[in-house]
């Protein structure tokens, strides 16, 4: 086992969770009596944090809803960054995909200055776009292999070789994980393609977001996709959690919420 999953199995251990929130704080959609203050994205993630932590395996943060803000924004993740408990697992999901120089710097940024214990990266140069990331072996790299939006067919199911493209990025992201340390992306909402993907890398965490709101169904992913050993997951869900309350219990109602999708996850387990 490489550093970053046995960190990633402590901490499903410890929260008995497959659960990832995705923390994605949109202003528009915060409670009315939170989005006058002055660090309202900050306050709002704290409270999700505090509210959820020992219910979860990871957190997913969405740089796109902090880069928004600006400065701003990038202190508000830097503040949210010291809230999560050491034994959670933190991704950044940014999907970069640059090459040479541009990717080390991406890689040094997220690892070393923000400190993240893995990242979304798109494979779509090829090898030397990701190894940057895959080189910082106690970290995780989730490589993106099939996704939950509409156009995802227009090129990831293009035949490769006999196969859809989405497995030629599955084969290639089994033969870059030296270090043990790669994972995959796959969307929720393309879950019967899970069992394919899974005989592909059957050993390799699978990062799945497109629970919830996006309509992923939560019973054929974990039926395909758990590894041999029942895990292999990390079940991500965003907005049916953040959003659940427009109130001033938002932090309560998305405790509920990821208490629920906690126990639904585990009841499937086999």
């Amino acid at each position: 086992m490489s550093p970053f999953v046995d960190k990633l199995n402590l901490a499903r251990t410890a929260a008995n969770s497959l659960v990832c929130v995705g923390l994605d704080p949109d202003l528009d959609r915060f409670p009315e009596h939170l989005r006058s203050e002055p660090d309202a994205l900050f306050e709002f993630n704290r409270a999700i944090v505090e509210h959820t932590s020992d219910l979860v395996s990871a957190y997913k943060l969405n740089i796109a809803f902090f880069e928004v803000m600006g400065s701003r924004g990038y202190e508000a993740l830097e503040r949210t960054l010291t809230v999560i408990p050491d034994g959670v697992v933190v991704i950044c999901d940014c999907k970069r995909g640059d090459m040479g120089n541009s990717a080390r710097m991406y890689a040094k940024a997220l690892f070393e200055h923000f400190g993240f214990d893995a990242v979304t990266v798109n494979p779509y140069q090829g090898r030397d776009s990701v190894q940057p990331f895959l080189d910082y072996t106690d970290r995780g790299v989730f490589i993106l292999c099939l996704t939950s939006n509409e156009s995802a067919r227009e090129f990831q199911y293009l035949s490769v070789n006999g196969h859809p493209l989405y497995l030629e990025v599955a084969t290639a992201a089994r033969s870059w994980n030296t270090a043990r340390n790669a994972g995959l992306v796959v969307g929720a909402t393309q879950a019967e393609s899970l069992a394919g993907i899974r005989a592909v890398v059957p050993d390799m965490p699978l990062l799945i977001p497109g629970i919830g709101t996006q309509g992923g169904d939560l019973e054929t992913v974990i039926r395909e996709g758990a590894d041999e050993r029942g895990g292999g997951l990390l079940i991500n869900s965003s907005r049916s959690i953040l959003y659940s309350s427009g109130g001033h219990d938002f932090a309560e109602s998305a405790r509920a919420a990821t208490q629920r999708l906690r126990e639904e996850i585990n009841d499937l387990l086999p």
